[in-house]
Parts: structure tokens; C-alpha cells; sequence
């Protein structure tokens, strides 16, 4: 992940230009560039992209890959051969890689385009969600932040234990 003294949060609006850039907010783009300048981007949820350092999110994911893994050469796995072809799709299309460049600047790639639902010149909402960057087509930030925001407290006291 992100180092654990760089917490990751904040709330900016961008443009997205012609060419399908958008530009991070510095206090964003340097923890993520400091983690070296290869993310990975995550199709979330339609409406929203995550950005990964490519080493947070492949430690991340390569655990339970491995898991899965052992799981299918011991059999254990047989009857569930069809969960595993789903989970191999997903995977295929659920993540790439992509560069930082210069000032925080991110091609948003194809395929990723469309699930974010923002054309050139639309609005998208960057925050922070503290161990990566999330982007977000606003009207589904604040659907989602609708149905989050009341369990705000009882989040952070069970996080905070």
C-alpha cells in the first residue's frame, strides 16, 4: 500500500480534457509517485476507477491468487470450476496498468472510459479513500456518499477500537 503515514484523503473536482487526461490534486499525486510512477486503475463500481501504487495493489491481490491457486491444483476447487472462469474474467478486464506522468497527469484508458461514464470536458470527482485515489462520475459520489455518510461514526469507533 500507500506508506501508512500517508493517508490518502480529499475531495477535488476535475476536468476531464479531449484527450481523456485528468489531472491529480498534488496531495494525491505525490504519495502515489513516491510509491513509483506505475499504478494500476481498477474498475470499482460503474461510475468509479480506483489508482493503485502497481506494488500495493499487486501485493494485494496476488495473496489470494495464490490461494485460488493451490485450491485448484489440490481439487478443492473441482465443483466450482465455473466461479473460477468468472473470477479469471473479471480479472481480465478489471485492471491496467498506467503511468503518473508529469504534475499527477492519467490517460484514463479505453474500456475504463466508458466505466467511468464521463466524456471529455464532464466533471470527475477525485478523493481520497486513504490507500488509494478513486475517481468518480459526481452523480454517483454522492449516491454512494449518501448511503455512507450516516455510518460515519459507527465506522470510524469500530476502526478506531
Amino acid at each position: 500500500m500507500v506508506e501508512s503515514q500517508s493517508f490518502l484523503v480529499g475531495e477535488f473536482s476535475r476536468s476531464l480534457d479531449e484527450r481523456y487526461r485528468l489531472s491529480l490534486p498534488t496531495e494525491l499525486a505525490e504519495p502515489l509517485a513516491a510509491a513509483g510512477n506505475d499504478c494500476l486503475l481498477v474498475k470499482e463500481r460503474p461510475g468509479c476507477l480506483s489508482l493503485w501504487p502497481e506494488a500495493a495493489w499487486r501485493q494485494r491481490i496476488e495473496l489470494g491468487l495464490e490461494l485460488i491457486q493451490a485450491k485448484l491444483k489440490a481439487g478443492k476447487l473441482a465443483e466450482r470450476v465455473h466461479d473460477v472462469q468468472r473470477l479469471g474474467r473479471l480479472l481480465s478486464t478489471r485492471q491496467r496498468t498506467v503511468q503518473l506522468a508529469g504534475r499527477g497527469r492519467l490517460v484514463i484508458p479505453e474500456g475504463f472510459r466508458e466505466f467511468l461514464q464521463v466524456e471529455p470536458g464532464g466533471t470527475v470527482l477525485v478523493v481520497g479513500a486513504a490507500v488509494c485515489v478513486e475517481f468518480w462520475r459526481p452523480t454517483n459520489w454522492l449516491e454512494h456518499l449518501n448511503g455512507e455518510l450516516p455510518a460515519f461514526a459507527d465506522l470510524f469507533a469500530e476502526l478506531t477500537r
